[in-house]
């Protein structure tokens, strides 16, 4: 059975590096300074996309992403490990999007793409951390969703049998397609990128990444996969007001790299002493309460 695969992936931020320039002064992160990378469990949700694809022969895979021009550096990754073809949702409109908003345009990217039968995605990204993109998209489409998947053992009769990890052992479930699908970063990483796929799709490009010094402008005309597709709002037949800040009811005031010394840490007993006065250590200092 082949099968039409959307991996929805993201390039974020590495945290690893946030300074005080992480935030802009409308609450939303300040890409341009801080290094991108791919986010580390849509990694793991393309190998799983990757072996579904080979254990189904003529199945499509494609990787789904939404961002500056730049982020089409994430399909190009795709493309390089064994992905067939890549949207890129760019347009201004999108910018400062919530993980309603986003999963609003994503949703909507999928519905245009059409006849999906698995979308797939990391459980979370390292830039938000709210696990909450992958089933805000399956609803918007109507679909059933299996979360915390560990790994996709096969597919037969239109169904997909996938291993969970839960809290308190592993769940091994049967679903039928269309499905949404969340993976964990526990799930096995993602291959390495094939160096024929480098060199096949080092040069493909998003319209938008293009300038007149762009190299090798006359390769466009003549091997058309290496142009990715590049869609707006308008595109998509989206709603500007369900899209970025507009449609984004969640606003963060701030980001802080806090680092512990350790002269500001100290030991605790279980004594009942101890635990009060912790206690009343975080009543005063506002931390909960």
């Amino acid at each position: 059975m082949s099968l039409k695969i959307v991996v929805l992936a993201k390039q974020v931020p590495d945290t690893r590096n946030v300074g005080k320039d992480a935030m802009t002064a409308e609450g939303t992160v300040n890409r341009a300074a801080l290094p991108a990378i791919f986010n580390p469990e849509d990694l793991n949700a393309l190998e799983q996309a990757l072996r579904l694809k080979e254990q189904n022969p003529g199945s499509i895979v494609g990787i789904l992403t939404m961002g500056p021009p730049r982020a089409a550096e994430i399909i190009r990754q795709g493309l390089y490990r064994g992905a067939d073809t890549g949207w890129l949702l760019t347009d201004r409109l999108f910018a400062g999007a919530d993980t309603l908003a986003t999963s609003y345009a994503l949703a909507t990217a999928i519905k245009k793409i059409g006849d999906v039968d698995v979308v797939i995605g990391g459980r979370q990204a390292i830039d938000g951390d709210t696990a909450q993109v992958g089933p805000q998209v399956a609803e918007k489409i109507g679909l059933s969703q299996v979360t915390y998947a560990e790994e996709i053992m096969k597919c037969e009769n239109g169904k997909l049998t996938i291993r969970r990890h839960i809290d308190g052992g592993v769940e091994t479930v049967v679903a039928p397609t269309p499905i949404v699908i969340t993976v964990n970063g526990s799930a096995a990483p993602c291959r390495p990128c094939n160096a024929k796929l480098v060199m096949k799709y080092k040069y493909a490009t998003a319209p938008m990444e293009r300038t007149d010094d762009t190299p090798h402008k006359d390769l466009y005309e003549t091997r058309p996969y290496l142009t990715l597709n590049q869609w707006s709002v308008s595109d998509v037949c989206g709603d500007a007001q369900q899209c970025g800040l507009s449609g984004s009811p969640t606003k963060v005031k701030a980001v802080q790299n806090i680092v512990f010394q350790a002269k500001e840490s100290k030991t605790l007993t279980s004594s009942d002493a101890d635990v009060e006065s912790l206690i009343e250590e975080l009543l005063d200092e506002k931390i909960i309460g």
